[in-house]
């Protein structure tokens, strides 16, 4: 597959199946898509606008240490509250963007193309996240800065979120406890385990576990919450399918990952 990917063409009508790929796949992959790129330009961007507009290095620089200690805690709140709340798929006009920024990605996990955020949607909530954080402590050079940190964390949490996912177990033992702890959220229970590099937040807020066997297995694991009966009050998401919601995957794959969540 690695060898069958090039520069701009690598996406284009294509469809990426985590469960088949290897780790050399996943990073010819990675690198092409063009949410990374997009997020890795404008990075450098807002860093060199830092770099030439800010009188010292230092409020930039806070920005940066302020931004990389938020996003851990914005982005469970993003994800217990927002991605799977249930508010978003009962209105007609945000279930189409409800049903791309999340529930692709629990009907079929390992499914590449809808593990990456679309950056119509991720950078308006980057940026929201970040600038404010940096324009507080040092106006519109340390919010270019604060900006450009998010997106290259942005871009870690994409590719460690991919490996989650790979059918692969990493040799850094930090990683493999990542994979392991968010594999619980997928196919065990879906209201534990928010965190993607950090599961911090999920410790404050007792959402964590560190074993399948220690918490409920959910129902609506796979479909958070929207099922059959759910489809037929709020069709949005169905219509946009072309099919009623599953209550598994598509493949064997969650049935192999669900035994390594729980060892």
């Amino acid at each position: 597959m690695a060898q069958k990917l090039a520069w701009g063409r690598a996406w284009h009508g294509r469809s990426y199946d985590l469960g088949r790929m290897t780790l050399a796949d996943l990073w010819g992959a990675y690198l092409t898509h063009p949410a990374i790129q997009v997020y890795a330009a404008l990075a450098v961007f807002a860093a060199v606008f830092a770099a030439l507009t800010a009188d010292s290095a230092v409020t930039p620089a806070l920005a940066m240490v302020a931004v990389f200690l938020v996003y851990p805690m914005a982005w469970y709140l993003i994800h217990r509250y927002i991605l799977h709340g249930r508010w978003l798929y009962k209105m007609k006009w945000t279930a189409t963007l409800w049903k791309r920024i999340h529930f692709d990605h629990h009907q079929d996990p390992h499914l590449l193309e809808v593990l990456f955020g679309s950056p119509l949607n991720t950078l308006p909530t980057i940026a929201c996240v970040t600038v404010p954080v940096g324009y507080a402590i040092g106006g519109w050079p340390a919010a270019a800065a604060a900006l450009s940190m998010g997106l290259v964390l942005t871009c870690v949490y994409e590719f460690i979120h991919c490996i989650q996912h790979l059918n692969y177990k990493p040799t850094n033992p930090f990683i493999l406890k990542l994979k392991r702890d968010h594999l619980i959220h997928h196919f065990h229970n879906e209201d534990t385990n928010l965190g993607i590099v950090s599961f911090t937040p999920d410790r404050l807020f007792g959402t964590y576990f560190a074993s399948a066997r220690d918490c409920p297995k959910s129902a609506t694991v796979f479909n958070l919450g929207y099922d059959v009966a759910e489809a037929q009050r709020y069709p949005w998401v169905m219509r946009a399918t072309g099919a009623p919601p599953r209550d598994r995957p598509p493949s064997a794959f969650a049935a192999s990952e669900t035994g390594g969540a729980a060892s």
